[in-house]
């Protein structure tokens, strides 16, 4: 039973026997402290909050008609759109309501209907990687997409792909301003894809109600330009800020063998980082700043996670399990350091094979 490094350092492995029995007693724990009972006032409250937003950024874009101050009302949009998609993840993971239907019901209708994104889609590619984070061929998460988690894949890049790759760490931030169009087009992809999708009709009614209406909105009242510019501005937003809040949370972790029977407990521990913060990073975050938390207990609400990281520090450090929490300058400095070193397999598209077979000899 290993763990693959994906940084440099090596990584500790707990003997099974010390952990197993004890995660059982840190779930008693948090139960007992009442940490995952549901908060239906702070979601409620998260909930007014963020509509009272999104009402005054469509009165001031009524207001401000023809003007390129629009662009501002965009990045609020942006902003705003993301904090949605946060509350539309935690109600997959039934933090907010005590019933499944309640809890997919309102996740189903932000994330499609507000959002723009699947929530079938999103439940499935997140559930698989809750079950198996940073794992070889099993996490979503770490398949190769734009950009390369994995040496293998980035060795496989060819042309301008590996051109990117090469420098895809330098490039991260830029690429993300696309992450918004990705996520909107995955999302309907998969919806028209076969098989059995569970409330796909409802969700491409939401989308086609949400596109219709924001696009229509856009093109109406403003000129060509002015809405291609203001939804440019929203998407790059939206994008750069989903990508930055989840992309520290595994990216230069561990990784593990396709074929590792590591325990519950490690797996989520060793392969995830928090990030340090006050109040405002956690809720800047989505509580996503708490992943070792959030991966240990995902159905715990947010206010609950700092408290939670306390326990389970402590209970680290008794096993000896490495808990990694870092600022959020070291944190991205680290996801960018990765994404270069795995880039760095890929081909340089501008090689010679035969210059190459001499430089060898």
């Amino acid at each position: 039973m290993s763990v693959t490094a994906a940084a440099s350092r090596k990584v500790r492995i707990s003997k099974p026997n010390d952990v197993v029995a004890s995660y059982s007693v840190l779930l008693k724990q948090v139960r007992q402290e009442g940490l995952l009972t549901r908060r239906r006032r702070f979601y409620g409250g998260v909930f007014l909050l963020l509509c009272l937003v999104m009402a005054a950024a469509w009165t001031g874009f009524a207001l401000l008609g023809d003007s390129w101050f629009q662009l501002l009302i965009a990045a609020v949009l942006g902003v705003v759109l993301t904090q949605v998609a946060f509350l539309a993840h935690e109600a997959s993971h039934r933090q907010i309501f005590t019933t499944r239907a309640a809890n997919d019901w309102s996740g189903r209708i932000l994330a499609a209907g507000v959002v723009g994104i699947s929530y079938a889609w999103w439940m499935d590619k997140h559930t698989r990687h809750h079950n198996n984070p940073n794992t070889r061929g099993k996490d979503p998460d770490i398949e190769v997409d734009t950009i390369s988690f994995l040496e293998e894949d980035a060795a496989k890049a060819t042309g301008i792909h590996a051109w990117i790759t090469r420098r895809q760490g330098y490039l991260f931030f830029p690429l993300l301003t696309l992450e918004g169009i990705n996520l909107h087009a995955r999302s309907i992809a998969t919806l028209f894809r076969r098989g059995t999708i569970q409330g796909r009709w409802v969700e491409l009614a939401l989308l086609a109600v949400r596109f219709g209406a924001y696009l229509g909105i856009l093109f109406s009242f403003l000129p060509v330009g002015m809405a291609l510019a203001f939804l440019g501005v929203q998407l790059a937003v939206f994008g750069i800020y989903m990508g930055a809040s989840f992309a520290p949370n595994h990216k230069g972790m561990p990784l593990i063998p396709k074929d590792s029977t590591l325990d519950f407990f490690q797996k989520q521990v060793l392969t995830s980082r928090n990030i340090r913060g006050g109040p405002f990073v956690n809720n800047a975050f989505g509580g996503l700043n708490f992943q070792i938390e959030h991966h240990l207990f995902p159905d715990m609400p947010r206010p609950h996670l700092p408290r939670a990281a306390v326990i389970v520090r402590e209970h680290c450090q008794r096993l000896k399990v490495p808990y990694t929490e870092l600022g959020i300058t070291a944190s991205y400095s680290a996801v960018v350091k990765y994404l270069n070193r795995v880039g760095l397999s890929a081909r340089d598209p501008f090689d010679c094979p035969i210059t190459n077979k001499y430089r060898r000899r």
